[in-house]
């Protein structure tokens, strides 16, 4: 049997028992399965060392149980920074005008998203976007450019006040 053979057995065999132990430990479904696919995940980066274990589902169940350890800690330290630098910000904008801009945004290619949101959200000037992205300057205009364009092409479409340029209501489904 081959090395990955083994490790697709032993999860087939074994996932939803070594999910169940460690829900135990975490209290929380979705932790314990992470921690079991961390787990198999770790065993993957070295099979011939994972096959030649005698007890193979031992050894997964104690990295399992680390794994979810280590996120617990990592959780609390988090948790406490979280307290000492007081409340989240404000929610954002709710106005339909901002939520259409948003929707706007995620249908635009990733590097005009990109470059529009670090220009203008952000005021990085176009040579700092230029570095983030590891982009030219002139690229960085370009996705401006027709990020600008797309932009206002798609608003017009959305109408999010729900009236046309010749003022009449605009009823579309």
């Amino acid at each position: 049997m081959s090395d990955g053979e083994l490790i697709s057995e032993l999860y087939a065999g074994c996932f939803r028992r070594l999910v169940v132990q460690i829900y135990a430990v975490t209290g929380d479904l979705s932790e314990a399965q992470e921690a079991v696919q961390e787990a198999f995940t770790r065993a993957l980066t070295a099979p011939g060392r994972f096959a030649r274990l005698d007890n193979p589902e031992a050894w997964l169940r104690r990295v399992a149980v680390n794994v979810a350890r280590s996120r617990h800690r990592r959780r609390r330290v988090l948790d406490r920074l979280l307290l000492r630098i007081g409340p989240p910000p404000a929610v954002a904008d709710r106005s339909p005008e901002h939520l259409a801009l948003l929707a706007a945004l995620r249908d635009l290619p990733e590097g005009q998203r990109h470059a529009l949101a670090l220009h203008y959200l952000v005021d990085l000037p176009v040579d700092e976007v230029a570095a983030t992205l590891g982009v030219s300057a002139g690229t960085v205009k370009s996705r401006l450019s027709r990020g600008r364009q797309a932009l206002a092409a798609l608003l017009s479409d959305s109408d999010v006040t729900g009236s046309t340029s010749t003022g009449r209501t605009d009823v579309r489904s």
